[in-house]
């Protein structure tokens, strides 16, 4: 069995807001939107992987919130888990740097009027339900 590598994802959240990243690359999933993130580095923690990620695709600095319960196959061998994250102060704003041409913050209302790529979907479902908690 092949090894499974871990992709990161974040549910960047602010102020009661998630981003979501529309891709531009490659050209089957261009148009589609997505949890931000990237693979886990050899040696190199999710939680490390996020901040990097995030930092290279969007130039901004955060930390890293609790795991989202489940893991989502993507194409093998890799695999799809999200955790929460948040800007630090004095993060600058988050800009389309790698991968995407667009970024929208998402309220509660507005959540599904993006086309969210397939193994997003069911990510995005869970943070739904934690973004309607009081």
């Amino acid at each position: 069995m092949t090894e499974r590598i871990v992709v990161v994802g974040a549910a960047l959240l602010d102020d009661g807001r998630l981003l979501a990243a529309r891709r531009s690359a490659p050209p089957e999933l261009a148009g589609r939107w997505e949890l931000p993130g990237g693979k886990v580095e050899p040696g190199e923690t999710p939680e490390a992987a996020l901040v990097r990620e995030l930092r290279e695709e969007l130039g901004v600095e955060t930390e890293t919130g609790e795991r989202v319960p489940g893991e989502w196959p993507l194409r093998a061998p890799y695999v799809l888990k999200v955790w929460t994250a948040h800007l630090l102060p004095g993060s600058p704003a988050p800009k389309p740097l790698q991968d995407h041409d667009e970024l929208r913050w998402l309220t509660l209302a507005e959540l599904w009027d993006v086309e969210w790529l397939d193994q997003d979907v069911p990510a995005v479902q869970k943070i739904e339900g934690r973004l309607r908690l009081p």
